[in-house]
C-alpha cells in the first residue's frame, strides 16, 4: 500500500477512470453499471425516498447513478474532491464536444424502468436537476465550510469511501459529516465495493479501502443509521484493473 497513490491527495484521470470501469466494455458492466442501476432504482421507484434536495458525494465523474434519482429530487447537488473530476463531469452536464458517452448506461437505466422513456429524455432529466456542482474537502470538520448547503432529504454516495478512506476510523469519521449534511429521518444511500486493496487509473495504482457488508453495517448502526436495505453481490468483473472481491449496495436512514 505505501506504495499506492491516494484519491484525495493525489487524484486520478477522471476520463480514464469512466473508460476503464463505466464503459460500454463488458467486463464491468455487471458490478459498476447494472447492479448500482438496479437496485437505485428498484429503491426509488418504491417511493419511500423523495424530497427537494438530494446530495452526490461520488468518486470520479460518474452519473449512471443519478438517472433514478432525478424524478424524485427537485435539486441535485453534486459535490466533489478533485477539481478535474468536476471539469470531466461539466463537459457532460454541458453537453460539451467530447463528452463522456453515457448511451449505454442510459439504455440500461430504461430496460431496468420498465418505461418507455427516450434516451435523451433521461438524460436531460438528469442535466436540469443537477444545476449546482462545487468541491467539498474530506478533511475539513464540515465538508463544505465556509459554504453551508441546505439540510439533505437524501444523500448518495458511490464508491467514494472506498476510495478515499484509509482506515476504518476514516470510514466512521466520512458517515459522520455525511450524516451531518442530512436532514433527520433522510436517507444515506451507499454504494461500494467490498474487499479491495487496490485500483488503476492509467498506469496508476490506488489505495483501495478494505471493508465487509458487516463493518458497512456496524459503522452506519453506530452513528446513528438504521439500515433498510442491504444487497452484497460478488464480484463477475475480473482484471487486474481492480482485485474486488463484490459490490455492496446500502439503503439507511438517519434517526439522530
Amino acid at each position: 500500500m505505501a506504495s499506492h497513490k491516494h484519491y484525495c491527495v493525489h487524484g486520478f484521470n477522471s476520463r480514464q477512470h469512466l473508460e476503464h470501469y463505466f464503459s460500454d466494455k463488458p467486463v464491468f458492466e455487471e458490478d459498476f453499471l447494472i447492479f448500482p442501476i438496479e437496485n437505485l432504482t428498484k429503491l426509488f421507484l418504491e417511493g419511500d425516498i423523495k424530497g427537494d434536495v438530494l446530495i452526490d458525494l461520488s468518486a470520479g465523474s460518474m452519473i449512471h447513478h443519478l438517472y433514478a434519482a432525478c424524478e424524485f429530487f427537485k435539486h441535485i447537488i453534486i459535490l466533489k474532491v478533485r477539481d478535474r473530476c468536476i471539469m470531466e463531469l461539466k463537459r457532460w452536464l454541458n453537453t460539451r464536444t467530447g463528452a463522456f458517452e453515457w448511451g449505454h448506461a442510459t439504455k440500461i437505466h430504461i430496460d431496468v424502468e420498465g418505461k418507455s422513456a427516450q434516451l435523451l429524455d433521461k438524460e436531460a432529466k438528469v442535466r436540469e436537476a443537477a444545476q449546482h456542482v462545487a468541491k467539498c474537502d474530506l478533511n475539513k470538520e464540515k465538508i463544505m465550510d465556509p459554504v453551508v448547503l441546505p439540510p439533505a432529504d437524501c444523500i448518495i454516495s458511490v464508491f467514494l469511501l472506498d476510495n478515499s478512506c484509509k482506515d476504518q476510523d476514516d470510514y466512521i469519521r466520512y458517515l459522520r459529516k455525511f450524516s451531518e449534511l442530512l436532514k433527520p429521518g433522510g436517507h444515506l444511500i451507499l454504494v461500494g465495493v467490498v474487499n479491495m486493496t487496490y485500483y488503476t487509473v492509467g498506469r496508476d495504482k490506488f489505495h483501495g479501502f478494505t471493508y465487509d457488508e458487516d463493518f458497512a453495517r456496524k459503522a452506519l448502526v453506530g452513528e446513528g443509521f438504521v439500515i433498510g436495505k442491504c444487497v452484497t453481490k460478488e464480484a463477475t468483473g475480473i482484471s487486474d484493473l481492480v482485485d474486488h472481491k463484490g459490490v455492496i449496495f446500502i439503503a439507511a436512514r438517519k434517526e439522530k
